[in-house]
């Protein structure tokens, strides 16, 4: 699919990760909505993009309400291409499940969850009048996992995000929309950054290679332009290529 030209939205794009895939997207081609609640980053992502000769625009979007999230769909103007689900977060930050309250550990699920499905449930509209489009969702390793997890409300929140991406293949044939999914390791971002700084020499030795945030913003366009590839997962882990999972890795 051509990227060049038309619209992407990048959730979770004032900082980070999210940023590193705007910048991508921009780069290709695309006008990119930075949509976020951080409105000072997102202004810094837009002077960005537009140092390097792309086209931008911020929304400020908290991906918990249901009038943020379909105001920043709206906005698009119909010319909708890609879709990417990065907004995402909670999982470092205690209480978690069981000792949070039900408000706290819904709004970790709201946040990475249901803030997805509901941008992807509205973007279909749209991206069928344009003639088709690619959501990319970005899950997280812990969502693949077998064994105990710190936040389990974070965990199980990305792992319903990675198969409601599969759930979702057929949607290609229905309405030329193809939804994916992108399940990164430990990335390299400020936190990460500062983690590693704390470590002892030790520690670091011990600790998993980072991902660069440009190998998940690869990771994404070659998601979106593949048209071949719908419903389908791709784990990233530091020092590995790129790895897909096959169609029927996740089923019963």
């Amino acid at each position: 699919m051509e990227i060049d030209g038309g619209v992407a939205v990048v959730t979770g794009a004032a900082a980070g990760t999210g940023r590193a895939i705007a910048l991508r997207l921009a780069a290709e081609g695309a006008t990119v909505v930075v949509a976020d609640v951080d409105a000072a980053g997102g202004r810094e992502t837009l002077e960005r993009i537009g140092t390097r000769g792309g086209r931008a625009r911020f929304v400020r979007t908290d991906m918990t309400r249901d009038d943020d999230v379909a105001a920043m769909i709206a906005g698009t103007g119909g010319a909708l291409r890609v879709l990417v689900n990065n907004a995402g977060g909670g999982g470092h930050v205690p209480p978690h499940f069981p000792d949070a309250t039900p408000a706290q550990w819904g709004a970790t699920l709201a946040l990475n969850l249901r803030g997805a499905m509901l941008a992807t449930q509205l973007a279909l509209a749209p991206m069928r009048a344009a003639g088709g489009g690619a959501v990319v969702n970005i899950a997280s390793s812990a969502g693949l996992g077998s064994g105990q997890y710190a936040s389990p409300e974070y965990a199980a929140a990305k792992a319903g995000l990675i198969r409601f991406s599969t759930s979702l293949a057929g949607l290609r044939e229905r309405m030329g929309v193809r939804v994916t999914c992108v399940v990164p390791d430990w990335i390299l971002t400020e936190r990460a950054q500062g983690e590693l700084a704390r470590m002892s020499a030790a520690e670091r030795a011990a600790a998993p290679v980072p991902l660069a945030m440009e190998e998940v913003a690869d990771a994404v366009v070659a998601f979106a332009r593949d048209e071949s590839l719908a419903g389908r997962v791709c784990v990233l882990q530091g020092g590995e290529p790129a790895r897909l999972l096959p169609p029927s890795a996740l089923e019963a």
